[in-house]
């Protein structure tokens, strides 16, 4: 499928089809098969009379002092390629002016308290910039669905309260991780990784497995650390940032007696890469 690529909001609001429902897949680039996965998603949802539109940028709203914005993957050619064959129309590549005329923009969304926290704590601003762009891609791309992975489970819980709380008319569509062979989720970030730290990063998988076969809260936890635990020992080891157990409802702690579906978060640095993951648990209270 032949996909047309925009750099402008202009030239992008020229491809609109008066009328057609229209799904947006928001992206840093670096396509993969996670991104195409989101795509096809998109397409089911607003059918064949529908417009896909892919947006490539590396908002840097939420990059902070030492991450990886100057070297993050960019592949336009490819992800041109991988969207159009995911079935794409048109892929919307803004720079940097286009997006903020006036430089760092004045006026911010906050993520709130729960951005504060998980990721939040480790990259102070980044739940901010992430909303903010997103909320300019929902105006600019005029959708009427949005897809979002569940990989991201913070991002995802954050963009539906604020598509929530300020009425944005837009669905937020779910999508769930997709991973590689050996069980890794699916990320741009994983080509940084060299053999050896991609053996030890299939930690964070393990240790979701691990949690999903205990029944209780305690034992999820205790199962996941142990395993996270043992790779700190690995070479070249794995450097834990959080494990937590949440309510999913609004990503609080879960005590030890909860019970109902839960979510099992981690995240964790390999060499210099920072990976995250999750799995959805069924926990019983205590015996």
């Amino acid at each position: 499928m032949t996909v047309t690529v925009a750099h402008t909001a202009e030239l992008l609001h020229s491809h609109y089809t008066e009328g057609a429902r229209r799904a947006v897949v928001m992206t840093l680039g670096a396509l993969h098969e996670g991104h195409a996965t989101n795509i096809r998603a998109a397409r089911e949802r607003v059918g064949p009379a529908g417009q896909v539109v892919v947006t490539v940028y590396v908002n840097p709203l939420q990059f902070g002092e030492g991450e990886d914005f100057t070297r993050y993957p960019r592949t336009l050619e490819a992800d041109l390629r991988l969207a159009g064959e995911a079935g794409a129309d048109l892929v919307f590549a803004p720079s940097d002016a286009e997006m903020y005329p006036s430089g760092r923009p004045l006026v911010t969304l906050s993520a709130g308290p729960l951005g504060d926290r998980l990721e939040g704590a480790s990259r102070p601003g980044h739940f901010d910039g992430m909303l903010t762009v997103v909320a300019k891609l929902l105006h600019l791309t005029r959708a009427d669905v949005a897809t979002f992975g569940e990989k991201d489970a913070q991002q995802l819980a954050l963009v539906r309260r604020m598509v929530a709380d300020l009425d944005f008319p837009v669905e937020i569509l779910p999508v769930p991780t997709v991973r590689e062979p050996d069980g890794l989720a699916l990320s741009s970030r994983n080509r940084y990784l060299s053999p050896a730290e991609r053996t030890t990063a299939l930690a964070l998988s393990r240790a979701l497995a691990a949690a999903a076969e205990r029944p209780d809260a305690a034992g999820a936890r205790a199962a996941a650390a142990a395993e996270l635990a043992a790779a700190a020992e690995a070479d070249p080891p794995l450097a834990l940032d959080y494990l937590a157990l949440l309510d999913p409802a609004e990503l609080t702690d879960a005590p030890d007696d909860f019970a109902g579906e839960a979510l099992l978060a981690v995240a964790a640095g390999v060499g210099t890469t920072r990976l995250i993951d999750n799995r959805r648990l069924t926990l019983r209270g205590p015996a």
